[in-house]
């Protein structure tokens, strides 16, 4: 136990006191997230008229509104705890679904080459050719918003990158030795795929996935600003934004705090993407 402490010790150490502050920061959102519904003072969706646009600390039957309220009265911080729960939830899922789809078409082309190369390369060059942006609000208003339209739209928009990191790690790694050893036993494609080669290109997805992770952030909470996205009167940062930039002028804080909160998030994500890259990345060390 005590080497297990002390190897710990040692592993933080050489940890940069950067990453160690953003790293506490993410934490902290994705705890908020996970216990909004037992930390929060109030009802995210619970309306109170005699206490719209409230400045912080405003102080009512017994209740502090410490973030103030917005427009309808609801508790400004309650919103936010819940709203972190949707954007690491739409973030998350997003990146599932654009990655198994991703990386499952790369490395289907990397290894049959042939037409499922040339087909599924060209759909990544029309697809990568659209603003994902646009491409993500033309999706939407033809599917409709909701939570799980908007985590298939954004999965399915982003698919192309992680498309072509496999498929050029496919066609690397297929050619080492061991993967003819495999095909010389008889083992099939599918366990090939995904026994041998998956395994050995998981590092370069990993960086993808960071990446994009915090892209996914912007574009929910972007969506959700622009009313394509969580639609009210479920909380997301976007849709509180979106409220609050109509009373920007003398109620700011509507703004202000879930645009810290999502500053904050995005901010962590990237700063420990570009970190996991130096770190996965045998070029970068090399320097």
């Amino acid at each position: 136990m005590v080497a297990f402490i002390q190897s710990a010790r040692s592993r933080i150490s050489r940890v940069p006191l950067p990453i160690i502050i953003v790293s506490i920061i993410l934490l902290i959102i994705v705890a908020m997230a996970i216990l909004a519904p037992w930390i929060s003072p109030a009802d995210p969706t619970r309306q109170n008229l005699l206490g719209r646009l409230k400045a912080p600390g405003f102080e009512r039957a017994g209740m502090t509104y410490w973030l103030g309220t917005d427009d309808l009265g609801r508790d400004l911080l309650t919103r936010i705890l819940y709203g972190a729960g949707v954007s690491l939830g739409v973030a998350v899922l997003s990146v599932f679904v654009s990655t198994l789809v991703g990386v499952s078409l790369g490395m289907l082309a990397g290894w049959f080459r042939g037409w499922a190369e040339i087909f599924i390369m060209r759909m990544v060059d029309i697809v990568m050719s659209i603003p994902a942006v646009l491409l993500a609000v033309l999706t939407v208003a033809v599917l409709g918003p909701g939570f799980l339209k908007l985590v298939l739209v954004l999965g399915l928009t982003r698919w192309p990158r992680y498309t072509r990191v496999a498929y050029a790690q496919t066609l690397q790694v297929a050619n080492l030795p061991f993967i003819k050893a495999s095909e010389l036993a008889g083992a099939g494609a599918v366990r090939i795929l995904f026994h041998h080669i998956l395994p050995n290109i998981a590092g370069p997805i990993l960086i993808v996935a960071t990446s994009e992770f915090g892209l996914m952030i912007l574009m929910e909470a972007g969506l959700s600003f622009l009313g394509l996205g969580i639609q009210p009167p479920a909380p997301s940062w976007g849709s509180i934004m979106s409220v609050g930039r109509q009373y920007v002028e003398h109620a700011w804080w509507i703004v202000a705090f879930p645009g810290i909160c999502l500053f904050l998030l995005v901010f962590s994500v990237n700063v420990l993407g570009d970190w996991l890259r130096d770190q996965l990345d045998p070029r970068s060390r090399t320097r």
